[in-house]
């Protein structure tokens, strides 16, 4: 029936007259709905993108950044016109002439794009900076021509709103540049460690030579194709005349040299100590905040003493380690095969430890080894030895062709056998006056900072708990002179059982003064002191010092140290002895400050009337009220500093007193040597170090807190405060220092063999001599003097043995390995 229709030119023109209607009428309704949702432009005056919360040491070290983009929001006038023009010439050379879209741009885009068609090539955009800010902010960047049109809309808006100052400042903050920089600033400190101000021609051209693939122009991983490109970028710049041609030429020749600014050892060491900062700074601003908003924040870190604790703690953990049998090789490979490629595969050796990969390749003879550095060497006759002691009953264990193991490079092309320390161990150090965290380790892998033992593992303290016990015994009424009976004591437990604590040397020695209980961690009249006393007054001494986080179950073994805390909490209380009484809370953030420099946190809340007046010179700083809780009373803290020392001069850790120095302390080791416990105080530091198993099991008959824990100390002690005056522990007044019978308490007599200047209470300070007779802590009858005599004896005859036990540790062991005392 079609055959009788008669189409004209009158129907024909109708008919492209409606196609071309629907064409536009679509083109019209595409547009309405693509611009129908474009985003306000207006937000850009105001824009506060996000950027990056960084983490400053003490001594004013970067350690750490926090952020889900990072970046750090520059100004215009603060970015260097060289690296504006850099970015112009690479990406957008009609820049300052076009209004958002770039007419020429697009025409050349359009032909170039044909060819890549036919060829299989990527096409090209035309996108200018002015189009890339209304994408990267506003309209999204997923590729499609709705997409286009959206971008080019909004960009003449954004031509009509902003200068162009303005538009380029938020493109160069904005952009991502790779190695998760946004933003200029941010990729200057990621690739080259620098500001702004102090990058050369080179760099800036390298850093405008990113936006378009970052991850094609790594100057690491593909370091030809950077250089290529950022060469590119150098000639459109003399090109535009942005720089002459000599300049591009020396720009051309200078090396692209990437350096990783958190790399170094300081940061890497830091870890745990800035985790605990990230934990509470996320408690206490939440996670948008803390990843956005660009806080400054100051810690209390000493990045100094951080790396003499990271040290000294690796380092006793390994001689607690080499005490102990080797635990066989890493892996197994294969030595007449690839033995570099399997030693590039194998599990690297801890972080700053130095030791290198090797694979055995003989053991005939001797063991020989080549290393990940190619180098070649053999293991001494004291390694060999040590690598057989674990091999014994377990062919796993032992060394063999192709076992990879760890070694240490030397003096003399000489290596050391090493294997990472299945013991664990903790160190903080604070200030005592304010409670400023200044080192903090956690564990001897410390870039595992996921779990941080200075804070997080809840340990027994054993015997590190005494001085706390003390402090109440001394508020009780009793002194450092006062006799208590070191003997044999049965304590109803509470539970239908009998406790009856018993001395590390499994002997008694009879009435003891106070102070050499402390010196001699003595259990059994420590055991004495909290039944004549109350066990209860012990555990409100615990709590009031902050050793506990919750309140502690009052029972008779509490005062031996059965309750749990953490190193953190146990060095906090021994702050409190040596700052004379005073409370103080561990403070890891000093000061919290936002994008624009407002404070939003100070840990210091004391009101300074003056703090912000004029500077009137010398004399004039303003004084701050000390507002510290008084938590013990200033005599009883230093009678418990000076009865400290005398555990570091003549008791269990005298193996600190090898730093002749006023130091104080106090070890500590739980039942079956489960923990090793050393905490101890200068006059203006305090730390304190455990070490132990995570799964609580024996380390093994004889270490103990004076073997492990107290050469950390003094390691960590001898590093921190090298080049700092030897100064004596303040006195508080009223203090009467008396020079007593250091057996009996009592004033000197003609039977007096030692003395020691003993410090008391105005009042209680003795008024007889050894000639009378002493009374017992606890007894209402005098003992009779020829008895006190022999008892006497006793004591001295048990000391002479400990000491000449740790005399023959050292000749067997030598001086780094005997023992400092037995408790």
């Amino acid at each position: 029936m079609f055959r009788d229709i008669e189409i004209g030119p009158r129907q024909i023109i109708l008919g492209v007259a409606m196609l071309a209607g629907l064409a536009v009428l679509g083109v019209v309704g595409f547009l309405f709905a693509a611009l129908r949702t474009v985003p306000d432009y207006g937000a850009l005056r105001e824009y506060k993108p996000p950027i990056t919360t960084r983490v400053h040491a003490g001594d004013g070290a970067l350690v750490a950044e926090f952020a889900n983009e990072h970046r750090m929001f520059v100004p215009i006038s603060a970015i260097p016109e060289r690296l504006q023009h850099a970015f112009v010439a690479a990406e957008d050379q009609n820049f300052y002439h076009h209004s958002g879209v770039d007419a020429r741009g697009v025409a050349r885009a359009m032909m170039t794009n044909v060819v890549n068609v036919v060829t299989g090539k990527r096409l090209q955009g035309a996108s200018t900076i002015t189009q890339q800010v209304a994408g990267n902010m506003l309209t999204g960047r997923e590729r499609s021509l709705y997409r286009k049109i959206r971008e080019a809309f909004l960009a003449t808006r954004i031509e009509q709103a902003l200068d162009k100052n303005r538009i380029l400042e938020l493109y160069l903050n904005e952009i991502y540049l790779g190695r998760r920089a946004y933003g200029v600033a941010s990729a200057a400190l990621n690739y080259f460690d620098k500001s702004l101000d102090e990058l050369t021609i080179s760099e800036m051209a390298f850093l405008a030579a990113l936006p378009k693939a970052p991850s094609n122009y790594d100057p690491v991983q593909r370091r030809e194709a950077a250089i290529t490109r950022r060469n590119y970028v150098l000639g459109r710049m003399a090109e535009d005349g942005y720089i002459t041609r000599e300049e591009e030429q020396a720009a051309r020749a200078e090396p692209l040299t990437a350096r990783n600014r958190l790399a170094g050892e300081t940061y890497i060491a830091s870890s745990q100590f800035v985790e605990e900062v990230r934990r509470r700074a996320l408690e206490q601003f939440g996670e948008k905040e803390l990843y956005e908003e660009g806080f400054s924040i100051r810690t209390t870190l000493d990045t100094r003493l951080q790396l003499v604790a990271v040290r000294a703690l690796r380092r006793g953990l390994e001689q607690y380690d080499r005490r102990h049998n080797y635990r066989g090789p890493i892996d197994q490979g294969d030595a007449n095969g690839d033995v570099q490629a399997q030693l590039r595969n194998a599990r690297a050796a801890p972080a700053l430890t130095g030791w290198h990969r090797a694979m055995v390749t003989a053991t005939q003879g001797s063991v020989r080894f080549t290393t990940e550095a190619g180098a070649t060497g053999r293991l001494t006759s004291e390694d060999a030895q040590w690598a057989a002691s674990g091999a014994r009953g377990s062919r796993e264990r032992a060394l063999r062709a192709g076992s990879i193991i760890y070694v240490l490079p030397g003096d003399g092309g000489r290596f050391a056998l090493k294997q990472t320390p299945q013991v664990q161990g903790a160190l903080v150090a604070l200030d005592p006056h304010t409670g400023r965290v200044l080192a903090m380790v956690g564990g001897y892998d410390f870039t595992n900072a996921g779990y941080n033992r200075a804070t997080q593992a809840l340990r027994q303290p054993g015997s590190a708990f005494k001085p706390i016990v003390y402090a109440a015994a001394l508020d009780f009424g009793v002194t450092p002179a006062t006799l208590i009976e070191d003997g044999p004591l049965s304590i109803e437990a509470g539970d239908g059982s009998m406790w009856s604590p018993e001395n590390y040397t499994r002997e008694f020695y009879g009435p003891t003064t106070l102070r050499r209980g402390l010196e001699q961690s003595r259990n059994a009249m420590t055991a004495r002191v909290a039944y004549e006393m109350g066990v209860e007054r012990v555990a409100q001494y615990g709590e009031r010092l902050g050793v506990f986080a919750k309140p502690a179950q009052a029972v008779f073994a509490l005062a031996l140290g059965s309750g749990e805390t953490s190193p953190l909490r146990l060095t906090t209380a021994y702050a409190q002895f040596v700052n004379g009484g005073k409370k103080v809370s561990p403070v890891l953030i000093d000061r919290v400050q936002n994008r624009d420099g407002t404070t939003v946190y100070h840990a210091d809340q004391r009101p300074c009337e003056g703090c912000r007046g004029p500077f009137r010179g010398r004399g004039s700083a303003p004084q701050l009220p000390d507002t510290r809780e008084q938590v013990l009373d200033p005599i009883t803290a230093y009678q418990i500093v000076s009865m400290s020392e005398g555990v570091v001069q003549r008791g269990t850790a005298t193996v600190v007193a090898s730093l002749n120095r006023p130091l104080g302390g106090k070890t500590g080791t739980t039942n079956d040597y489960r923990d090793a416990w050393f905490v101890g105080y200068s006059p203006d530091l305090v730390a304190g170090v455990w070490v132990g198993f995570d799964q609580p099991r024996d380390m093994g008959e004889g270490e103990t807190g004076g073997r492990i824990s107290a050469p950390i100390f003094r390691d960590f002690m001898e590093g921190a405060l090298r080049g700092e005056p030897a100064t004596p522990f303040r006195i508080p007044a009223g203090v009467r220092l008396v020079r007593i019978d250091a057996m009996t308490g009592l004033l000197p007599g003609p039977n007096t063999t030692s003395t020691i200047m003993e410090a008391f209470k105005p009042g209680t300070e003795p008024t007889e001599n050894a000639v009378s007779s002493p009374f017992i802590f606890g007894g209402t009858e005098p003992i009779d003097p020829r008895v006190f005599r022999g008892l006497s004896e006793g004591i001295q005859a048990a000391d002479e043995r400990v000491a000449a036990s740790a005399q023959q540790q050292q000749r067997e062991q030598g001086p780094e390995e005997a023992l400092s005392g037995l408790y």
